[in-house]
């Protein structure tokens, strides 16, 4: 059985998709799994004022660690890739973005 017309487009990625959206995304969900030092980071350098350049390196180093562990991952870039696909089919299929179509209808005016 051949695939479907345009299958095979389906699956590939332009140059904008895959050095920014994916990468993006990537960015995203690996700062929410990184949240904790996310959270820890910020805490410091709103305690530190100026400081947080020296106060502030462990919490830093941590959360670059964390973050790169996310980043340098094959298979967090193959998840990310998959989900991006899955969000450009829908939004090739509905015309609607994901953002909008996550956010709920007014039920009344």
């Amino acid at each position: 059985m051949e695939p479907a017309p345009g299958a095979a487009e389906e699956l590939e990625l332009r140059h904008v998709e895959k050095d920014v959206l994916i990468p993006k995304m990537m960015r995203e969900k690996a700062r929410e799994l990184c949240s904790d030092k996310v959270q820890a980071f910020t805490k410091c350098c709103q305690e530190s004022g100026f400081l947080m350049v020296v106060k502030c390196q462990q919490e830093n180093a941590a959360l670059k660690e964390c973050l790169t562990t996310y980043y340098n991952d094959p298979a967090f870039y193959e998840e990310c890739k998959i989900e991006y696909l899955k969000q450009r089919e829908e939004f090739r299929a509905t015309g609607i973005p994901a953002k909008q179509r996550q956010q709920k209808l007014p039920t009344s005016m």
